[in-house]
């Protein structure tokens, strides 16, 4: 990672570092004895700070340039070594380069469903996951506080805690911010912003802040999720009898399709439920329609005369011009018929009035 020129074969002349990884936060200069001649040239590349550490105790900070390693440059050095304006020793101190760009694309998500409570459904339990973004702010006190030793410090060393305080911080964040469950995807953009900010407070102690964290999703469980959408489905049939119907011809339909799943038990479910159904669907059927009335055709002297009402043939069996011996016929009937073969019409001799007394 590091390249060096040397002058004479013992002392460094230049102090640089290139990373390639992607995944590299600290990584400390290596030199036996860690020998650093005077007035060597130290290189900052941006995104990047090269912090001192001599005898154990944090020295000067870098930030991106091109310095020479002189007593001007060096002032906490200096006073901790309490070297004067004269000195032209090599000296020894570890150099840590600390990646100051931007980590993204970092996982975070809940391994366990955390409990709320909805202004409409009550007690629920979420889960929710997405990315986030993390940069070192402050390399002295990352070094201080997290990297400590380590000569390569990698994003996945401390990845794992950044994602528990997340979390921790998404179950406080969610369980008071009152929204309901069914308007938190359209929440989930001011919902991450304030969660990078909460977050960002916290670590701010390690030398870190979350410049984004995103919330791609957040889900109940598959039993909640199965009944919201029973429920919508509650809401395109209009009422819950109309439900109802529609749960049961559901099941009937999946117990015909396994008759023998259950020894008959599917069928004897679906015959109840229909028969449930049909009890519910009753009293919202609306009433069959009225009978279709016959209208009626005479057979006399080989003539054909008609068609007749029932009505009309009441009257022609008043004035007589109807009698029981009268053939008639009617579409579906099987040829002729005398009328008082034919119930509908018989019926109208048997009201008639008897013979007035002396006819």
């Amino acid at each position: 990672m590091g390249i060096f020129d040397f002058l004479s074969g013992e002392f460094i002349d230049v102090i640089h570092w290139t990373d390639n990884t992607r995944d590299t936060m600290v990584w400390r200069f290596e030199r036996e004895g860690h020998e650093i001649k005077y007035g060597a040239k130290l290189t900052v590349r941006e995104g990047q700070a090269a912090v001192f550490v001599h005898e154990g105790q944090l020295a000067d900070v870098f930030t991106p340039g091109l310095y020479m390693l002189e007593t001007n440059n060096m002032p906490i050095l200096t006073t901790l070594n309490h070297w004067d304006h004269g000195f032209r020793s090599p000296f020894k101190s570890e150099i840590y380069y600390v990646n100051t760009t931007r980590f993204n694309d970092l996982k975070w998500g809940t391994k366990n469903p955390i409990m709320c409570r909805d202004p409409e459904f009550g007690p629920v339990r979420l889960r929710a996951f997405g990315t986030y973004s993390v940069r070192v702010t402050d390399p002295a006190k990352f070094l201080i506080e997290i990297v400590g030793t380590d000569g390569k410090f990698t994003m996945d060393e401390i990845s794992y805690q950044i994602r528990n305080i997340i979390v921790q911080a998404f179950s406080r964040l969610i369980a008071g911010s009152g929204i309901p469950v069914l308007d938190m995807a359209a929440n989930t953009a001011e919902l991450g912003k304030a969660l990078a900010e909460k977050i960002s407070e916290q670590i701010a102690e390690y030398g870190l802040t979350l410049p984004e964290l995103y919330i791609e999703n957040i889900s109940l469980p598959a039993s909640v999720e199965a009944a919201l959408d029973k429920r919508t489905s509650a809401g395109i049939a209009g009422d819950l009898g109309r439900f109802t119907q529609y749960s049961a011809a559901e099941a009937m339909t999946e117990a015909a399709k396994n008759p023998n799943g259950g020894g008959g038990m599917g069928a004897g479910l679906g015959m109840g439920m229909g028969i449930a159904m049909a009890g519910q669907m009753q009293p919202q059927m609306a009433p069959p329609p009225p009978p279709v009335e016959h209208v009626w055709h005479i057979a006399e002297n080989g003539q054909t005369k008609g068609p007749f009402s029932k009505a009309r043939m009441g009257q022609m069996a008043q004035d007589g011009t109807l009698t029981r011996d009268t053939h008639v016929w009617t579409a579906g009937q099987d040829g002729w018929k005398t009328a008082d073969e034919v119930a509908e019409l018989a019926q109208l001799f048997t009201i008639l009035p008897p013979p007035p007394p002396g006819a």
